[in-house]
C-alpha cells in the first residue's frame, strides 16, 4: 500500500464527532506518564486531549495535525484550560525531506529544526501505508534526540474486522523502527472510542490495539 491518508476524510471527521475523540487522554498515556520527558511532540493530535494532558503536567508540548480545524480546536481548549500548549498545522510526514516521485529534489517541508526527547503518537502510525510508515519514522528520527522515545498506540491484528484503520501485526511494528530504535516493551491495550459514535462497530471495551515503548539509539 503507498497511497496517503485522505486529508478530506478527515476534515468530514472533524466536521463531526470524531470517534477517537473522547474528551480526555487515552488511559495508556496516562499510565506512562512519569516516563515522558520534555520536549514532547504529538504528531497527529487531533483536538489535543493527550498533549493537554501533558502539558497540565508542567511539559513543553507541541502538538501537529494536519487538519486545520482539529487544531483550532486544540487551541481553544488550551486557552480555555489556561495551558501552554503549542498546536501547530503540520503534517507529520514533513519532518525531515524525502524524494519526489520524480527522482528530482525533494518534496514536503522537511529539515524541521525542533527536536523532543519523547513524542506520543496515539493512533497515527496505523492510517499510514507501509511507504508513508517508513516515511513517518525517518521522520521521527530526524526530530528525536539520541536517546529519545517515542510511545506509540496503534490498531492491533487483534481486533476483527475491517472498519477503521489498518491492522498492525506484531513484526510490522518491529519492522518499522527495525533502523536505529530499540523496542523497550511492547503490551496488548484498548483504545477508548466515543460512545455517542455509532458509526462504527468494534470489539467490546474498545479496539483491540499495541502499546509500545520504543526508544531512539544514542
Amino acid at each position: 500500500m503507498s497511497t496517503a491518508p485522505d486529508r478530506t476524510a478527515f476534515e468530514n471527521f472533524y466536521a463531526g464527532q470524531p470517534p477517537w475523540d473522547i474528551g480526555k487522554p487515552q488511559p495508556p498515556f496516562v499510565v506512562v506518564a512519569d516516563q515522558v520527558v520534555s520536549p514532547v511532540l504529538d504528531p497527529g493530535c487531533g483536538t489535543g486531549e493527550n498533549a493537554l494532558f501533558f502539558g497540565a503536567r508542567g511539559h513543553q508540548v507541541t502538538g501537529i495535525d494536519f487538519v486545520d480545524d482539529a487544531i483550532l480546536r486544540a487551541r481553544r481548549k488550551a486557552a480555555e484550560r489556561g495551558l501552554s500548549v503549542r498546536f501547530l498545522v503540520k503534517d507529520a510526514l514533513t519532518l525531515t525531506p524525502y524524494p519526489s516521485p520524480s527522482g528530482r529534489g525533494v518534496r514536503g517541508e522537511g529539515d524541521w529544526d525542533e527536536r523532543f526527547a519523547s513524542v506520543i503518537d496515539s493512533g497515527l502510525f496505523h492510517v499510514y501505508s507501509d511507504d508513508d510508515r517508513r516515511r513517518y519514522v525517518q521522520g521521527l528520527r530526524h526530530v528525536v534526540e539520541p536517546g529519545g522515545r517515542l510511545f506509540l498506540m496503534c490498531f492491533s491484528d487483534g481486533e476483527p474486522g475491517t472498519q477503521g484503520p489498518r491492522r498492525v501485526s506484531w513484526p510490522e511494528l518491529y519492522d518499522a523502527v527495525a533502523d536505529g530504535w530499540e523496542v523497550k516493551s511492547v503490551h496488548s491495550v484498548r483504545f477508548e472510542v466515543n460512545p455517542e459514535v455509532t458509526d462504527f462497530s468494534f470489539s467490546k471495551g474498545g479496539p483491540k490495539a499495541w502499546f509500545a515503548v520504543i526508544k531512539q539509539n544514542e
